[in-house]
């Protein structure tokens, strides 16, 4: 059997918790930020968690589980 390669593109975007789940990041904030509010801004910063209907996509990307 050859070895479960990792997806380079999800590896740079997902981390997993200590208890197992995937942490993310939030898109729109890169650029044209001057018509976003402040608030929404600072929204987009915090980092958030995965649906856990998209989650076992990822571990197979991460070549986990």
């Amino acid at each position: 059997m050859p070895k479960v390669k990792t997806n380079p593109g999800a590896k740079k975007r997902f981390t997993i918790t200590g208890t197992g789940k995937i942490k993310r990041k939030h898109a729109f904030k890169s650029h044209i930020l001057t018509k976003k509010s402040t608030k929404r801004k600072r929204n987009l910063t915090a980092t958030g968690l995965v649906h856990s209907t998209d989650a076992r996509n990822i571990f197979k990307c991460l070549g986990l589980k």
